[in-house]
């Protein structure tokens, strides 16, 4: 009986996880993107066709997929609205004559496909997609409407073990950021405890624009085995 338990609960452990990772999502961008780093404020003007470039000056254009977990999770995160929701907005930007409807996609692949075909393209897969080909932001989330510009930033080291036993996901940490640009503290908000340990040892050394004071930042970051 004992054993059976320890099993159901290692199983529903597994089955937890991989739901949880089912819903992380990647940001990709096309190669020819300059910025390596988003908010999630960027984020939402930009698919909401409020602004068509980053704080970096790049142009941009939306992609998004036609639906499933992952696209429901991305509009419940940074938009804050539904597909229904959506799609009502695009039609009156079109009826209105002040856009057009983004380019829609049936997978993650065909998004990666895409994105990485198309310059000055931004889109959105699940955490476990492979994105050869496309690089990925690292989305920043502050209270600030003009997000900190990242100018050093250290990759973290993904652990070989993990890697082979094709164990990834989504790190995401909180992230304090002295006046002068440096981090201060770094905290694990979300995501395997391992892989947490090397994000936040590469995040402690990264360097951010100086500001008139401390600021705060969620960010996330993502661990592909397939790469």
């Amino acid at each position: 009986m004992k054993n059976r338990r320890m099993v159901l609960a290692a199983g529903f452990m597994i089955f937890a996880a991989l739901s949880a990772r089912a819903t992380d999502i990647k940001i990709i961008a096309n190669s020819n993107v300059e910025a390596d780093t988003i908010s999630a404020d960027e984020l939402k003007r930009v698919f909401l066709k409020e602004n068509n470039s980053l704080s970096d000056g790049t142009h941009v254009e939306p992609v998004l997929e036609k639906g499933g977990p992952v696209h429901e999770a991305f509009l419940r995160r940074y938009l804050g609205k539904t597909d229904d929701d959506l799609q009502n907005h695009y039609r009156t930007l079109v009826f209105t004559g002040k856009g057009s409807m983004p380019q829609e996609f049936g997978s993650d692949a065909e998004v990666v496909a895409y994105v990485a075909r198309t310059r000055g393209t931004l889109g959105y897969v699940g955490a476990d997609t492979n994105t050869h080909g496309v690089k990925t932001l690292t989305i920043v989330e502050t209270g600030d409407e003009t997000p900190r510009r990242l100018i050093r930033r250290v990759e973290p080291e993904y652990p070989e073990t993990l890697r082979r036993l094709g164990i990834g996901g989504t790190v995401r940490l909180q992230v304090t950021i002295s006046a002068k640009g440096s981090v201060e503290r770094v905290e694990l908000l979300g995501g395997n405890p391992i892989l947490g340990e090397s994000a936040i040892s590469a995040v402690r050394q990264w360097v951010y624009t100086a500001r008139r004071s401390r600021t705060v930042a969620e960010v996330s970051i993502p661990f592909d085995s397939r790469h």
